[in-house]
């Protein structure tokens, strides 16, 4: 239950929206921890712990920023000014070049204390890009295909929302969905060198756009990642290496391999399946963010640093992001 003393590491929040009552509810599993207060700057979202006072936060272990985008840096600023704790900052990380400039500068020491959760570094999308990397069973990675679609536009409750609204996010597809996939090519494929970005608005309601296409190249992957919120349900990513490919869709992963596969006469056919197992799109989202959030609990507690990887591939992702809607 919020607010119970269940240990000594004590944990602020910023923020009260769908998000934060999100990762409030994950915590609330958590052993060892309580949620000490809830800060708001206009109203007190919960007796005993909602605070209008920011310097209530300050003898937190650790600080969770999940208030709207455009107010991360504002917050991540005061606190690397005033507070010694640890502070996890929700993606996008800022909305701004020069903000995203300034966070460069902070000190290593501050930097080793900031977590940005792009929860689907924890993912077994994740795991599987970084297996197939080292082991290459499906020989060197060559391309990525991510499709990542549903029909959240045509939905009654889509023009009331704010990611109808191009005055409070117009490349919300980008910022909330294609950011997960971008970020995981950076983080376990490689720095970015060329990148396009083709964002559209296919369901005419509202005024941001609802659908994009993003295109990627490292020195040897190139990738294409197509969000939409005006399509059918349709989730798959399929990665091709030199030797093999992986395909993961229907809740199925599946390999095939090797490349030379021939036919009676001589032609290449389809390699054969050699391993098929059961993966379910649906959680990966839930299971990524508990993960994520139980690393930054697990230092926070034994007061570990933060790997400094974390906050600088964060950096270039954010940089990407901010480069391409420009």
């Amino acid at each position: 239950m919020i607010g119970v003393r269940l240990g000594n590491n004590k944990i602020g929040i910023i923020g009260f929206g769908n998000h934060a009552s999100r990762i409030i509810s994950i915590l609330e599993k958590f052993k060892n921890i309580e949620i000490h207060k809830i800060f708001h700057p206009t109203k007190i979202v919960l007796e005993n712990i909602g605070t209008n006072q920011f310097e209530d936060l300050y003898d937190c272990d650790c600080i969770l920023i999940l208030s709207p985008d455009d107010t991360h840096f504002e917050y991540i600023s005061k606190l690397s000014q005033n507070y010694n704790g640890y502070i996890f900052c929700e993606k996008p990380i800022v909305t701004k070049l020069n903000e995203l400039n300034e966070l460069e500068n902070i000190s290593e020491d501050k930097k080793k204390k900031i977590f940005f959760n792009f929860n689907f570094r924890f993912s077994k999308i994740s795991e599987i890009l970084e297996k197939e990397s080292t082991d290459k069973k499906i020989g060197e990675i060559s391309h990525v295909t991510i499709i990542s679609t549903h029909g959240l536009a045509f939905k009654k409750e889509y023009l009331d929302s704010w990611r109808s609204n191009k005055k409070k996010n117009h490349h919300n597809i980008l910022d909330s969905l294609a950011i997960h996939y971008l970020d995981l090519i950076l983080f376990q494929i490689g720095n970015i060198k060329n990148s396009n970005y083709y964002p559209r608005l296919v369901s005419k309601n509202g005024n941001s756009y609802d659908t994009c296409r993003v295109t990627l190249e490292t020195e040897h992957v190139s990738t294409v990642i197509y969000c939409s919120y005006a399509n059918p349900k349709i989730n798959e990513i399929v990665i091709i290496g030199t030797d093999g490919y992986i395909t993961i869709r229907n809740n199925k992963k599946e390999m095939f391999c090797p490349r030379d596969t021939f036919d009676p006469k001589g032609f290449f056919i389809k390699p054969p399946m050699i391993e098929n197992e059961d993966f379910n799109f649906e959680d990966e989202y839930l299971d990524s963010l508990k993960k994520s959030l139980e690393y930054f609990i697990d230092t926070v507690k034994n007061k570990k640093s933060i790997d400094l990887k974390n906050f600088e591939k964060s950096i270039m992702t954010t940089k990407l992001l901010i480069e391409m809607k420009q």
